[in-house]
């Protein structure tokens, strides 16, 4: 027992992170243990490590043996964690604004809107005949939480078009009060 102290992702919840970290690490193959943000290697390296009797395996992997130098490096860990999990996440949302053309992150779906404003926006869309897809932000309070900060709105739903934020119920209540909705959605990214 190496007694590591260790924190995961599942590479199969986004592809986008599997491919992206094959391509950033060049290692083929899963899994992949990183100490400090730099590749260790995969299982068949570690394996190699415990074998090698000459020192622990914190010891090879440079990891302190007593708790105070791990505190410490657990703070130092910790702001790099986030700012990797910041980064992934960001990733993860632009790639989700780009999903389609039209997007709109929204409560519930389109035949289940779980809110007013949803609903709404959705029947706008609908009666504009315009095709769009969406996300449900209650399935995912990192997506929810996170799409504030990345978009800077701070309301639900949110329509992108071509992964750029139009706006809100609001913004687009009043694009179709002005006539040609679907004109006017594309002609405002360009």
């Amino acid at each position: 027992n190496a007694d590591i102290q260790f924190d995961s992702f599942d590479i199969l919840e986004d592809n986008d992170i599997r491919q992206g970290l094959k391509t950033y690490s060049q290692w083929p193959t899963y899994p992949q243990v990183y100490v400090n943000g730099e590749l260790v290697g995969g299982l068949d390296i570690i394996q190699e490590l415990l074998a090698d009797s000459s020192q622990s395996l914190k010891g090879h992997l440079g990891l302190p043996e007593s708790s105070l130098e791990i505190n410490k490096q657990n703070i130092t860990a910790t702001t790099d964690a986030m700012e990797i999990d910041n980064a992934a996440l960001n990733a993860r949302l632009k790639s989700l604004t780009h999903r389609a053309d039209v997007m709109l992150f929204m409560k519930g779906n389109p035949d289940t809107p779980r809110c007013g404003f949803s609903r709404t926006i959705c029947e706008i869309l609908s009666n504009a005949d315009i095709q769009f897809d969406s996300f449900d932000i209650l399935e995912d309070n990192d997506i929810r939480q996170g799409l504030k900060s990345f978009s800077q709105w701070p309301t639900y739903p949110q329509l992108y078009v071509k992964g750029s934020l139009v706006g809100g119920l609001d913004i687009v209540q009043e694009m179709a009060r002005d006539g040609n909705l679907k004109d006017q959605l594309f002609n405002c990214i360009e």
